[in-house]
């Protein structure tokens, strides 16, 4: 974004006239109200803003924001924000979707926005449940969800969406959470990345899967439940008394206790977000194991864009070349053909 267009706005001018309609106590809301907080600090403006859904009760979200919206079609707002962007590489395009939207029929355009690393944000809204469609089990549902579609119980191994954006070729993943003071400082860094920048975020559905979160999001289950992770400080937690250090010999994180505030003889490792190993193994911690949940930024390491790659290339082809439309359509293989008289 050029700073020519850097302004400053208010939370209030994020807003739309239309009623927010969510179910009461969504953690949809919560996120709204972090995004129509985070964008003022951003300088960015409204009119140069777009934010782009697919379908599900995340997919609302461009009513809500005095910018240009579209709210498209199953799993395929990665499609439309590709095409939007490479219009007009200057807008400044936000990507809402789902569990389901994103990782189900939308998996494949999700994956291959992240290997291109169009130049946007992308927030999952995960609560690990189909909300819209009246609370069938999602790709990210644990094993063992009972649902109307899995009245049994899901038999299904869960989607890990980080590990998915990773896995994709994603250069910045991270993790927050819908109510937490935190998330709009994970907004703030995925804007600042220049790329395809990938934030799930954990959102209770309060009707179809309330508190799936709740052993790591309630107040007395955070400090022991929750590791915020800063690049370039020790990954601590439980008030600096438990920490993660890696077991050099099995490749995997473990708990550690740290005494009197000495991280570093307790093994604690730091935090680099530009380590990719390091974030996958991050991304992978159990928490069923009885360990933390790993939030902030995880991965950030920028790489160039696909739409700066595309711009590039096409400034090149046209470089000292005059529009010529009829000459485009007489390229390659062309032939001509003509009509002969009929014999009377």
């Amino acid at each position: 974004m050029n700073e020519m267009t850097t302004i400053k706005t208010s939370p209030k001018d994020w807003e739309t006239d239309q009623e927010v309609r969510w179910c009461p106590g969504c953690g949809d809301y919560a996120i709204l109200k972090a995004v129509q907080r985070t964008m003022p600090e951003l300088g960015v403006r409204p009119e140069n803003t777009v934010f782009i859904s697919g379908i599900g009760c995340s997919s609302r979200f461009p009513y809500y924001m005095e910018t240009y919206g579209f709210h498209t079609i199953h799993g395929r707002a990665p499609a439309v924000a590709t095409g939007v962007k490479l219009a007009n590489p200057e807008l400044d395009v936000w990507i809402i979707t789902g569990d389901g939207d994103a990782l189900s029929i939308g998996g494949n355009h999700t994956m291959h926005i992240l290997r291109r690393n169009l130049d946007c944000q992308i927030l999952l809204f995960n609560n690990e449940i189909y909300g819209l469609t009246k609370g069938q089990y999602s790709p990210t549902s644990r094993v063992g969800t009972r649902s109307p579609s899995t009245p049994f119980g899901s038999v299904d191994r869960p989607a890990t969406p980080c590990s998915f954006a990773l896995g994709s070729g994603a250069r910045f993943v991270a993790r927050g959470i819908d109510t937490h003071k935190s998330l709009p400082s994970v907004l703030k860094a995925a804007h600042a990345h220049k790329g395809a920048s990938f934030v799930e975020i954990y959102q209770n559905c309060i009707v179809y899967n309330d508190d799936v979160f709740a052993p790591f999001t309630e107040k007395k289950a955070a400090p022991e439940g929750q590791i915020w992770v800063e690049h370039g400080s020790p990954v601590l937690f439980a008030g600096g008394t438990k920490g993660l250090a890696l077991d050099h010999q099995n490749l995997r994180l473990h708990v550690v206790d740290v005494a009197d505030g000495d991280w570093q003889a307790a093994g604690v490792i730091v935090h680099d977000e530009t380590n990719r190993g390091l974030a996958q193994m991050l991304i992978d911690y159990a928490p069923g194991e009885g360990g933390p949940v790993v939030l902030g930024v995880i991965y950030n390491s920028p790489r160039p864009t696909f739409d700066s790659a595309v711009i590039e290339q096409n400034e090149a082809a046209a470089k000292g070349k005059k529009p010529d439309l009829q000459s485009l359509i007489s390229k390659g293989q062309t032939w001509q053909v003509t009509k002969e008289p009929h014999a009377l």
